[in-house]
């Protein structure tokens, strides 16, 4: 791991980087310095205490998890460490990852993990949050992401303007 790395993205599973890419992507593009990996709750333990334990040292300030089924990596990953952990219920093919939310989201209080929704979605904006927290005390990220944020905004709205046309030509037609 790069020790300029300040934001990990774990994954209880190979599998879990079709969703977890979606948090990858936003990084990349928000220029984040990031590591990702796969670290099993179930199948490497000691893997994942080691890692939990060793964060903070090696200057990560947000870890980002993604887990699917019984999706214990967030929570036991948030009660190993005080970094902030930003959980991402991976869809599973069984409850289609309502199992997945469920095991994160009950997390027992005092072991707080911020979740968000399950699979592409949740991966998303778990990057975005890691970012507007990173953004707290960076300037510039915060402009990025203003930036960021406004051009969505803008590309919404020329939906709304092909959606207007599309109403105009419809009502020339019923009247014609």
């Amino acid at each position: 791991m790069n020790s300029k790395n300040v934001v990990s993205i774990i994954m209880g599973s190979h599998s879990d980087y079709e969703t977890l890419k979606h948090a990858e992507g936003i990084l990349i593009e928000f220029e984040i310095p990031y590591d990702i990996q796969v670290i099993s709750a179930h199948r490497t333990p000691d893997l994942m205490y080691d890692f939990a334990k060793s964060a903070a040292d090696k200057g990560i300030k947000l870890i980002i998890a993604g887990a699917g089924g019984a999706a214990h990596l967030p929570g036991m990953v948030s009660a190993l460490t005080t970094i902030p952990v930003l959980a991402v219920p991976v869809q599973s093919k069984a409850l289609k990852g309502i199992d997945s939310l469920l095991s994160i989201v009950q997390m027992p209080g005092g072991i707080p993990t911020a979740t968000f929704a399950i699979g592409q979605a949740g991966a998303t904006n778990a990057a975005l949050f890691a970012i507007q927290i990173l953004a707290l005390d960076n300037k510039k990220l915060l402009q990025k992401l203003s930036d960021w944020r406004e051009k969505r905004a803008a590309k919404a709205l020329e939906g709304n303007e092909v959606v207007q046309e599309i109403l105009i030509k419809n009502r020339k037609k019923t009247k014609g």
